[in-house]
């Protein structure tokens, strides 16, 4: 096996600058799954509605996220 250092193949998680609404927590998630961020979004909202901790854990990826 041929393991590369190269920091190229490697994704890394970062808040979105190109599709953004609040602060790019979403979009950068999306970029990183390669999903649609519309659909990222959906379900964050739809896990906030579940006892408020999605707005918590949103305000959290937004100060750790780079």
């Amino acid at each position: 096996m041929d393991y590369q250092n190269d920091d190229n193949n490697y994704k890394k998680l970062h808040k979105s600058h190109t599709d953004k609404f609040i602060c790019g927590v979403c979009g950068g998630i999306g970029e990183y799954l390669n999903l649609d961020p519309t659909l990222v979004r959906l379900v964050w909202v739809l896990f906030s509605l579940c006892g408020c901790s999605g707005i918590l854990a949103y305000i959290v990826a937004a100060i750790i996220m780079p």
